[in-house]
């Protein structure tokens, strides 16, 4: 792992107890900033109107933390909206935004879309389809924005159980997002969940970024804010466990293409290669990082090799 990777894991990765609810309520006053908690949402309307209920009775009702949740509705032919309503979100519906352009499927464009309608200087985002859901996810993540000026960027960290075997989700991320931001962009190696859904941005830092229309928006965010504001400027925090629905090996694929094809756009930026892979595993002090070389030689093909050519002859 690079050295100031390393760094950075000892001085921008927090666990939520670091941060007292009452402390970060206090520098959210003497601030005067604002914070809205976003969250895309699509065919949710079992899961989305208790993560609504959880922050407005959390973070609106006993504290003073989060200023409006706003639900932005993709084109769900379920009762998403009704519920994310009843439940005290404002619902904005994705075509409603910026009608001019037409939209187009994809959770970044309704991320991107979100920064239309909502007003915070701090925005969070929430993925709609979390189980058992506390609101830890929200002040975790707003914390150090609201604590330390210096930070832009918060990701949550997390376990992702797949079904009863712990730590065994999130294949895109250590099949295809990992490997990638470790070969090409080492910096971020630190991050648990780069590819997580739950991360919490200053708006000036959210306006001047690209936001890919699909699931790689949370890879180009990532290296785009790298680029923009540098490594210092980000941080993650350990939010717990993150219980949701898992996608089939298809949709998968699907994922991984469009984040493989978000990473390929970045590259023309001109890249490093780096052939080592650092991993995550949970210790007795939280996430402890595990370094790995990765394969890159290759073997050239047969029939260039010397003694295959002359097998071939004989």
């Amino acid at each position: 792992m690079l050295e100031d990777v390393e760094r950075w894991l000892n001085t921008r990765s927090w666990s939520v107890g670091d941060r007292p609810l009452k402390k970060i309520v206090a520098a959210k006053r003497s601030s005067n900033a604002t914070v809205s908690v976003v969250l895309p949402a699509l065919n949710e309307e079992e899961t989305v109107g208790e993560i609504v209920a959880v922050i407005r009775r959390d973070l609106m009702l006993k504290v003073p933390l989060v200023d409006e949740i706003v639900v932005i509705d993709s084109g769900s032919t379920d009762r998403t909206s009704e519920v994310a309503a009843a439940a005290g979100a404002r619902v904005v519906h994705r075509d409603d935004i910026l009608p001019r352009i037409p939209a187009v499927p994809g959770k970044g464009e309704v991320l991107w879309r979100s920064l239309l309608v909502t007003s915070g200087d701090i925005v969070c985002f929430i993925d709609a389809d979390l189980k058992e859901f506390s609101s830890d996810f929200v002040s975790g993540i707003v914390g150090p924005l609201l604590t330390d000026p210096g930070v832009d960027l918060v990701k949550a960290m997390y376990d992702r159980p797949l079904g009863q075997a712990a730590g065994q989700g999130g294949r895109v991320t250590e099949l295809m997002a990992r490997p990638l931001l470790n070969m090409h962009w080492p910096q971020l190696a630190g991050f648990v969940q780069p590819l997580g859904g739950e991360y919490a941005a200053r708006r000036s830092l959210l306006e001047q970024l690209p936001f890919p229309v699909g699931y790689g928006v949370e890879l180009g965010m990532l290296i785009d804010s790298l680029h923009l504001v540098g490594l210092d400027a980000l941080a993650q925090v350990d939010v717990g466990v993150r219980k949701h629905r898992h996608q089939d090996g298809r949709a998968l694929g699907r994922m991984s293409a469009a984040i493989y094809r978000t990473a390929q756009l970045r590259l023309a930026r001109g890249h490093l290669i780096r052939p080592s892979i650092t991993q995550f595993e949970r210790g007795e002090d939280g996430f402890e990082p595990r370094t790995y070389s990765v394969d890159t030689e290759e073997r050239p093909p047969m029939v260039d090799v010397a003694e295959y050519a002359r097998r071939k002859a004989a």
